[in-house]
């Protein structure tokens, strides 16, 4: 359009075309300085459920911050194959929007950078930025429903079971005074109403046996659905509440409770084997 203006401008000599052509240029101009600047000054990271699995979308956050004095509008962020839009970034603060990101195998992923576009502000060009990003993180395998393995893993755990131990959880053995130290849920009302002290419940502990997970033993023709069976059996182990162990060929890792202890035993069927 700017051009035609300024062929029509210099047929017909005509000062008014003259100085629209240079208003529209100068426009121009002013656009691409003012959209250049929109992105700069920006710095961007990821953040990442604990439990990222392969073959699954997976909600991410995507973090911007705006280090300089001015705003900044209409940015739509890319990575990998997910996109986030902010429409607007205060001056000296950052925002975040979610991003669904899925990632098609396991093992350890970096992601490299983010691509930054924007239209602003009169919308005539996009422009582009890359942001680099050095982030990491371990893509664990997708889960594979599968059935518990057969009790028994060729160890076994030495130890007395004679008479049951006290606990909080177990079968009822019995009805004691009140020490101060027990959890409240044990006070058992309709006794201490009868009596003139609190008195509590005492209940045996329970010991429930560890389930190993050999994966050699895990079913599938593949490695890769070996490993999503033995994935599917640790979230079912520690859903149940029982000691969870895994045997990786020559490499044992000793039965044990607890989200961290969970999350190793799935970071190392994540890198297990990997290339």
């Amino acid at each position: 359009m700017t051009l035609v203006l300024g062929l029509a401008a210099v047929n017909t000599g005509n000062n008014l075309l003259y100085l629209l052509v240079a208003a529209l240029l100068g426009l121009l101009i002013v656009s691409g300085l003012l959209g250049r600047a929109n992105l700069g000054g920006l710095r961007v990271r990821l953040r990442f459920p604990e439990e990222v699995y392969a073959d699954t979308p997976t909600a991410a956050s995507l973090i911007v911050e705006n280090h300089q004095r001015r705003a900044r509008f209409l940015l739509q962020a890319e990575v990998e194959e997910g996109a986030a839009h902010f429409p607007l970034i205060a001056a000296r603060s950052a925002e975040d929007q979610p991003l669904s990101l899925t990632f098609g195998r396991r093992g350890r992923r970096r992601i490299g950078g983010v691509r930054l576009k924007s239209a602003f502000p009169v919308g005539f060009f996009q422009r582009g930025s890359w942001l680099p990003l050095d982030q990491e993180v371990i893509v664990l395998p997708r889960p594979r429903p599968c059935a518990l393995p057969v009790e028994g893993s060729g160890r076994q755990i030495r130890g007395r079971a004679d008479a049951p131990r006290a606990g909080h959880e177990g079968d009822l053995l019995g009805i004691a005074d009140y020490s101060g130290q027990e959890p409240l849920k044990l006070i058992h009302w309709k006794h201490s109403a009868r009596h003139d002290s609190i008195k509590v419940k005492q209940l045996s502990a329970t010991a429930a046996r560890p389930l190993w997970i050999n994966l050699a033993q895990c079913p599938g023709t593949t490695l890769e659905e070996r490993l999503g069976n033995a994935t599917y059996l640790i979230n079912l182990g520690w859903r149940s509440g029982r000691p969870l162990g895994l045997r990786l060929g020559e490499r044992v890792l000793a039965p044990s409770r607890g989200r961290r202890h969970r999350l190793r035993l799935l970071h190392e069927l994540a890198l297990y084997d990997a290339r």
